[in-house]
């Protein structure tokens, strides 16, 4: 068999595929389907080789005479015109074959519709074309506003990062959008990329997240003075708005206001409305930095019990026991050290607490009668330092204990054991230092 009979037969083989495939829609015509199943196998072949100039001809006919003929059709011309766009050196050339890409995007939603997906693709094509362009950008703007806003999670994270940059461009060339606009558009994106982490967290959407607040720092003066005199009085008028208070949280955390009353507000909205251990520590720690103790030991407990965690038990448990300790409250605050060892078996930082607790509870336990029994008490706090691995604090509690003259004149010797009688209540071995 000849090489050009073999081609007929190739030919002919795989118009029959395509005759036979879902979805395809020929002409009625014989004559002109035959012509549209010719002219497809050869935009194919040359498109699959690379030859995009060559195919061409034949592509433009398949869009002017069987325009509906399947979605396959337009996804492989984009791919064509983008090709030879890259290609064309002549300015107007690439501009033509750019407008191309984009009028086939939207005659492929014409035909075929799924226009959340397809603009998915228009909107980043788009913006790869025209983000150096001033004059295109109030369309990038409305194109990947529209393209995020019909996908949601389903948007492209490139998009979300595009948005923000097209954003910055357009208000860095003197573009016309204010910034509560811009704050308008930056809530939007922060809210797709927060459904993306919910439904699947990625370091690389945290670091997308990471690089729209910065763009957004960049455009907008966000100062604490700022957000509070926009925002602050919306949220005063409508407290029980959860998408307000995030978006207000956020902002105060992004621009570093962690300090502004408008942060604790916001944060104990959220928790309100939408009760956390993330946001209950938020808050916990901010009422313990006021000295607020009562509120600070309510927001962690309410932590406690938002969580099944076993690390999270033992650092919140740990953060009550500091509470207590703040207060004197030693036993309590051994109490709750413990408890995070519970959790948390080679936890250092309880065996820590708890050996600053015996450390300095000389004076509670000191009777006065028995030098020997009064310092046991660092022997109590060696121990745990010990187990923290604390090398400092072994040593200072060590040089705190009884002399080996002390331990004689007592008629007691090295290895006796002391039970303290204070709020300690712990069994020592004697050591002298």
């Amino acid at each position: 068999m000849t090489i050009k009979a073999l081609l007929l037969l190739f030919f002919f083989l795989y118009c029959a595929r395509l005759s036979a495939q879902p979805g395809w829609i020929w002409p009625e015509d014989s004559t002109k389907a035959a012509k549209a199943k010719e002219y497809y196998a050869l935009y194919s072949d040359l498109s699959k080789l690379g030859n995009s100039e060559e195919a061409l001809p034949y592509l433009e006919w398949l869009l002017a005479e069987v325009a509906n003929l399947n979605v396959g059709l337009y996804i492989g011309a984009a791919k064509t015109y983008e090709d030879l766009a890259e290609k064309a050196e002549d300015a107007a050339a690439k501009a033509s074959y750019q407008g191309k890409v984009l009028a086939i995007y939207d005659k492929r939603i014409e035909y075929f519709n799924h226009e959340g997906e397809v603009l998915n693709r228009k909107a980043f094509s788009a913006y790869k074309f025209y983000k150096d362009n001033k004059a295109k950008y109030p369309e990038l703007i409305e194109l990947l506003d529209k393209a995020n806003s019909l996908n949601g999670v389903a948007a492209f994270d490139n998009n979300l990062i595009a948005f923000m940059d097209v954003l910055k461009r357009s208000k860095l060339t003197g573009g016309g959008i204010s910034d509560e606009k811009v704050l308008e558009y930056y809530d939007g994106i922060s809210e797709i990329l927060e459904a993306k982490i919910a439904k699947e967290p990625s370091e690389w959407l945290l670091k997308i997240q990471e690089t729209i607040d910065q763009i957004l720092i960049e455009i907008v003066p966000l100062d604490c003075s700022f957000v509070e005199n926009t925002l602050g009085s919306k949220l005063k008028e409508d407290p029980s708005n959860l998408k307000m208070a995030k978006k207000v949280f956020h902002l105060l955390l992004t621009g570093k206001c962690t300090d502004s009353p408008l942060f604790f507000e916001s944060a104990k909205i959220i928790q309100e409305e939408a009760p956390s251990y993330g946001f209950a520590r938020i808050l916990a720690a901010k009422r313990a930095a006021d000295d607020d103790h009562e509120a600070a030991l309510r927001y962690y407990n309410e932590a406690l019990s938002l969580t099944d965690e076993n690390d999270k038990k033992a650092e919140t448990s740990l953060d009550i026991a500091r509470i207590y300790a703040a207060q004197e409250q030693k036993a309590m605050a051994r109490t709750h050290a413990r408890k995070a060892l519970g959790y948390q078996e080679e936890m250092t930082e309880a065996y820590n607490l708890i050996g600053n607790l015996y450390y300095h509870s000389y004076e509670d336990c000191r009777e006065g009668v028995s030098r020997v029994k009064d310092r046991a008490v660092f022997i109590a706090a060696y121990d745990m330092y010990r187990k923290a691995g604390n090398a400092k604090g072994m040593e200072e509690a060590k040089s705190q204990f009884p002399s080996i003259g002390e331990i004689f004149e007592e008629g007691m010797q090295e290895g006796d054991k002391i039970t303290l009688s204070c709020w300690v209540k712990e069994s020592v071995v004697l050591q002298k230092r």
